[in-house]
């Protein structure tokens, strides 16, 4: 058993099938009266596709805006999705109160906003779902779930993914 769990950071990659890890961190939030931090990292653009998008609009300044107003609504859709999952998904003893999940949006390599992330809050836990890669994509690129795993200072659960548990099924 974990010790008291005040600050979960859940981070998502917001896929289909990644409601298993959403519900393994509300749950801990619930048995510990927590409050979950709901991260989605954004990876950066490489240069090139940078600098195909300066080509297209006209000036850096609007691709900065285009580029905040993309997160804001990324966020916002974060929260109305957060919103349906308690709707649907959870029961009356189980609802999270206004405030109890926040949400984040970051933009860089996942594994590393992932753990940057967790030092920002002071997160007793990370919660993140697993997916099944080849092991030979596993073993050129390695998967964010091992490299937050393997440089994390704090305990890490791992959760089997929608797309993993049908399999095994």
């Amino acid at each position: 058993m974990l010790p008291a769990v005040k600050k979960i950071l859940y981070a998502s990659d917001i896929e289909k099938g990644s409601r298993p890890a959403f519900r393994a961190a509300v749950s801990l939030c619930g048995h510990y009266h927590s409050e979950i931090t709901y991260l989605h990292v954004i990876e950066q653009l490489s240069s090139s596709a940078e600098s195909l998008i300066k080509n297209m609009v006209d000036h850096d300044e609007s691709l900065h805006d285009l580029q905040e107003q993309s997160l804001e609504h990324l966020k916002q859709k974060l929260q109305a999705r957060i919103n349906q999952f308690c709707e649907s998904e959870l029961e009356e003893n189980e609802m999270l109160s206004e405030g109890q999940v926040k949400t984040l949006v970051r933009e860089g390599k996942p594994w590393k906003e992932i753990l940057k992330a967790a030092d920002e809050i002071d997160a007793d836990v990370i919660v993140m779902g697993i997916r099944s890669h080849s092991s030979v994509g596993q073993f050129l690129l390695g998967s964010t779930a091992n490299k937050v795993m393997n440089n994390s200072k704090r305990p890490v659960l791992m959760v089997p993914l929608a797309d993993q548990v049908s399999k095994l099924s």
